[in-house]
């Protein structure tokens, strides 16, 4: 038995390296690509600010993680293996791609398999966390679509954060562009502290819930793991979410941050697994598609009619800032009456094709979760 206990241990130690690989890029990649932050630095602030979350709030989690889904004494040590084995695995194989998959979708979907071979998934509770996995991308995307198209400029001319070169925290930027670099690091703080409050469960529930580990010594555990993750296997998402999905603006992460730790919050608050991976690339997508409508009026797009708006208009609003004092400069021109010409190609700001991939992988990721679980627990006598 204590041999199967240390198996137990290193398989939710691969979960946690894997979630620390998943859930680092989403809180620290808007400030990683927008050059405030070292992916070192970002890695540490992951790991002490998951532990604050899962070491306070992350208890309540873990309890319903074990016992919400499926009836907790299914989590026998055998089990807990396999279920923790499927969350590991599938996140594995959305990293290796460089894409940061959901790791409460992952873990809820190997756990929905244990429930669907044994005939005892809890399907209420079930729906209720699918519906909002649902909704929140989509309310994510509209209120950052809102943003984009009218705000935007708005929260531009408060900022005031040009686009410049070097780290603003090492004096190498205005007063204003240190103040963003730090609003935009705090705001990656609370959503590191949220993926520790959601996610620590993810790793340790089925062993805690058996009845094999504590819950202090699971939640340790858990966070030793996801420091590994972040330090080692997050280089590469981070690259995607950074720089590789959007050459996002000091302003622009600083909105993305704002609606997608929100967003996570809220879900958290009412006790749904948050999904602030997909929330938070949704969001990206939507600031993005609200800025490229600017230069074309509300019929107009609805209506579909091209345009060669782009959501380079993004840089295009920042650029628009630098240097310029007038009360006539700060002010961008009514929607509808932009100029396309002054506004750079889709491509110099958001790549659709790495876009699709993320979107692709945060679905295919959970569904081999649910699958090998089922498949194990219906056809092995583990349980």
């Amino acid at each position: 038995m204590e041999l199967l206990l240390l198996v137990g241990i290193l398989v939710a130690v691969f979960v946690g390296y894997n979630i620390g690989g998943a859930t680092t890029a989403p809180a620290f990649g808007p400030a990683v690509g927008a050059g405030v932050l070292s992916k070192v630095a970002a890695a540490a602030l992951m790991t002490v600010f998951f532990l604050a979350g899962g070491w306070t709030l992350g208890r309540e989690v873990v309890d319903t993680l074990g016992e919400g889904i499926v009836p907790g004494e299914l989590f026998t040590l055998e089990a807990s293996i396999v279920v923790l084995f499927f969350i590991g695995f599938a996140l594995f194989i959305s990293n290796s791609f460089g894409v940061p998959a959901s790791t409460s979708m992952t873990a809820v979907g190997s756990i929905a398999g244990l429930g669907l071979a044994t005939g005892t998934l809890n399907w209420v509770t079930m729906g209720q966390i699918v519906s909002w996995w649902i909704v929140a991308p989509i309310i994510a995307f509209w209120i950052s679509g809102v943003v984009g198209r009218y705000f935007y400029p708005t929260i531009n001319e408060w900022v005031a954060i040009p686009d410049s070169e070097g780290n603003p925290l090492r004096g190498e930027g205005s007063r204003r562009e240190r103040v963003g670099a730090l609003v935009v690091i705090g705001i990656g703080c609370l959503m590191a502290f949220s993926s520790g409050a959601s996610n620590v469960a993810n790793a340790i529930a089925p062993l805690v819930g058996s009845g094999e580990l504590s819950m202090n010594l699971g939640i340790i555990i858990a966070t030793v793991a996801v420091g590994i993750g972040a330090f080692t296997i997050a280089r590469k998402t981070l690259d995607t979410m950074g720089n590789d999905l959007t050459e996002l603006p000091l302003t622009a992460a600083i909105v993305v941050a704002v609606i997608s730790s929100t967003a996570t919050a809220a879900l958290a608050a009412i006790g749904i697994p948050a999904s602030f991976v997909i929330i938070a690339t949704m969001s990206i997508v939507g600031l993005g598609w609200g800025r490229a409508t600017r230069t074309t009026r509300a019929r107009d797009a609805v209506r579909g009619e091209e345009t060669n708006v782009s959501v380079g208009a993004l840089a295009a609003d920042e650029a628009a800032t630098v240097g310029d004092t007038g009360p006539e400069s700060e002010q961008s021109p009514p929607i509808g009456e932009e100029d396309p010409g002054d506004i750079p190609a889709a491509s110099d700001l958001f790549d659709p094709k790495t876009t699709g991939r993320v979107i692709l992988m945060q679905n295919v990721v959970p569904a081999i979760a649910t699958l090998g679980a089922f498949l194990v627990f219906r056809f092995v006598p583990v349980v």
